[in-house]
């Protein structure tokens, strides 16, 4: 973001912080001539992993829009300009030539110092400058008597070593970015009590998980490494009703899901094992709780118990809840579990997951469940949601499929697959009968994952769901 002569702003689009380097414009909110004001919305991008709403960090008129719809667009790269009022300046113009130069310098020095961020500016050092003159300005009438001498001028300065509490609107908040507040909110983390570690005194990821647990935080998982973008082509003509083929370019989920596929899949050496099981018991439990009033307007559903099945499974064998650290050389193990849900969205295939599945009640786990699944095919999971996940289900049964070799997603140790269930002739005490029988498949990675590990989990999550009473008498 620059500021020009004309009193001119510049919006650039921003890094979330995530590693990745472009976001397509799906929709601009605003139009040239439009007045919009500080932490309104302008736009919805589409980066490598989500819809994310921008909103503008200052006040003005829109000047121009750099860029159409459906273009993407490099971090880094201005967007949208807007004319400002530039607030109480026009006062002390005419006799304060030797005042304004040093506001001048002010004013340019300020955007140097602040990092675009996912909803705007202002991570680094100068985010408490930011705060400290825009609360300058929200006086016009204190700074009227400036033109009498250069010393009113350094007169606000005390006001911007002030870190922890700049007196703007809701500026007691703790500093810290979207995605970060809302990992804190699901971990249950005051942000208020947290010890902030990054520049400017800003509440990083690491920060919430050493405030939730008092072991190390897990790393993230790591971002696909981003690959040079050819300059943006113009959207491709219409095919003809004869034509034989159509080229759609490779961007967005589609081209980040690409990356990590095929990084994982020739990374970690994956195994995968299946095991076929009567799951009758567990359907009929199925109906028993949608019937009870109990447990009325919680969403019960067979996934909600292959997801219980599996944490029960970890809680018994923790070993294979671990990721590898390959520039380390270390095996770390989580003393969590985020559960990944792998959805199938209108923008591709996401793995958004449960922040600390394992400590979550039978209701609380099928609300976190509906909750992200509503949320992923609605187009409004955040990078948040889909970074830090442990394990994963992909539920391939919903198409009518029996099962799969399910690829790792990157990080995780472990993914399993849970197919149809089906009517099938299978013998039940002693006598052929029609049961429910569906198939799981455990892909795992056998750099930290022996064969008889893997083999005990998957036999474990089959177990429960045969005998879904193993849920209270196995701990």
């Amino acid at each position: 973001m620059t500021e020009s002569a004309q009193a001119v702003r510049e919006f650039k689009m921003p890094d979330v912080g995530e590693g990745l380097t472009e976001a397509e414009i799906l929709k601009w909110y605003v139009q040239p001539g439009d007045t919009v004001t500080d932490g309104q919305v302008v736009c919805e991008v589409e980066t490598a992993k989500a819809a994310v709403e921008l909103p503008i960090p200052f006040d003005g008129t829109v000047r121009e829009l750099r860029f159409a719809e459906g273009t993407t667009v490099d971090v880094g790269q201005v967007i949208i300009s807007v004319a400002t009022g530039g607030g109480g300046a026009p006062a002390p113009e005419p006799e304060a030539a030797p005042a304004e130069a040093p506001a001048a310098e002010a004013e340019s020095a300020e955007p140097k110092g602040r990092q675009p961020v996912l909803v705007g500016y202002g991570v680094s050092e100068s985010s408490t400058k930011r705060r400290a003159r825009r609360s300058a300005n929200e006086a016009p009438a204190e700074q009227a008597p400036a033109p009498e001498a250069p010393a009113p001028a350094p007169a606000p300065a005390p006001a911007a070593p002030v870190a922890n509490g700049t007196p703007v609107s809701g500026a007691d908040r703790p500093l810290a970015k979207p995605p970060v507040r809302k990992l804190a909110k699901d971990l249950g983390v005051d942000l208020a009590t947290v010890v902030p570690t990054g520049e400017g005194g800003v509440v990083t990821r690491e920060d919430v998980h050493a405030a939730a647990a008092p072991q190390t935080p897990a790393e993230a998982a790591p971002a696909p490494a981003p690959q040079p973008q050819a300059a943006p082509a113009p959207q491709a003509a219409a095919p003809a009703p004869d034509a034989r083929e159509t080229r759609v370019p490779v961007k967005g989920v589609r081209k980040a899901t690409a990356q990590a596929m095929v990084g994982s899949a020739f990374t970690a050496p994956h195994v995968t094992e299946f095991v076929t099981v009567d799951v009758t018991r567990t359907m009929k439990l199925v109906e028993k709780m949608k019937a009870d009033k109990d447990l009325a307007g919680v969403r019960i559903n067979p996934l909600l118990m292959v997801a219980r099945a599996l944490l029960v499974a970890i809680r018994r064998h923790p070993d294979v809840n671990a990721a590898w650290d390959e520039a380390n050389q270390e095996i770390v193990r989580k003393h969590y579990v985020n559960l990944g849900i792998a959805a199938a969205t209108p923008r591709g295939l996401i793995v958004p997951n449960i922040k600390d599945a394992q400590a979550k009640t039978l209701p609380e786990l099928a609300a976190a469940l509906g909750e992200l699944v509503s949320t992923a095919r609605e187009g409004r999971t955040s990078p948040a949601d889909m970074q830090g996940g442990t394990v994963t289900i992909t539920n391939v049964g919903v198409f009518g499929v029996d099962t799969g070799t399910p690829i790792l997603n990157p990080g995780e140790s472990a993914i399993l697959a849970f197919g149809a269930v089906k009517w099938q002739p299978w013998v039940h005490k002693g006598k052929v009968k029609p049961r429910q029988v569906t198939t799981l498949a455990l892909s795992f990675d056998h750099r930290l994952v022996d064969g008889e590990l893997g083999s005990k989990v998957l036999a474990d999550v089959a177990a429960v769901l045969e005998q879904p009473k193993r849920l209270l008498t196995w701990t």
